[in-house]
């Protein structure tokens, strides 16, 4: 451990010491190397494929999911994903912990979900794994961060490089970064 000229000292050594995932988690991370290899190789509409494969990994997945092929999903058991939803080009599922994203939910390219952080409080800076839950029929738009431990309503929206780091109440529309609600949507 060293002093920094703040006077907060980080444990690094603590923290790499620090057992972050069971042996179950472990060898299910290891055996999904090849998995995404596999995953990232099929051709841009074999969607059906790609949710057997996620499925394979211990992802729980609806009926007529689209996920695309270069979407990059970090640990697959950590994910739920309701009939109808996709996960655009690019994005980046960080499911440390677990991740669901709803019925007919839309996650755009290059957005980021990330259900994993640390606490910045302890020198050890342990792995905090949050949940983060994307509500039925909600959009997270392009390039949008949803982080750790967020919940998005039903039918809301995270704007195109929103920053959502608190709950997104239902139908609303959010933007901005911390996001800000700047409309609401009309329910159906």
């Amino acid at each position: 451990m060293s002093e920094s000229k703040t006077g907060m000292s980080i444990d690094v050594g603590k923290n790499r010491r620090a057992t972050k995932y069971s042996r179950r988690e472990m060898l299910l991370r290891v055996l999904w190397i090849p998995g995404q290899l596999l995953f990232q190789l099929t051709p841009r509409t074999a969607f059906a494929a790609r949710a057997a494969l996620l499925r394979i990994f211990g992802a729980k997945v609806g009926r007529h999911v689209h996920v695309y092929r270069t979407a990059r999903i970090y640990i697959p058991f950590n994910l739920e994903i309701g009939d109808e939803a996709s996960i655009g080009e690019w994005a980046l599922v960080y499911s440390l912990g677990p991740v669901k994203i709803g019925a007919r939910a839309t996650i755009s390219h290059q957005s980021h979900l990330c259900a994993g952080t640390h606490d910045y409080r302890d020198p050890a800076m342990p792995l905090e794994r949050s949940s983060i839950t994307i509500g039925s029929d909600a959009w997270v738009c392009a390039d949008a961060f949803v982080g750790p431990g967020v919940r998005v309503g039903e039918g809301a929206v995270v704007g195109a490089r929103g920053v959502a780091v608190s709950d997104v109440p239902d139908q609303a529309v959010v933007v901005g970064n911390p996001a800000r609600t700047v409309a609401e949507r009309a329910s159906q």
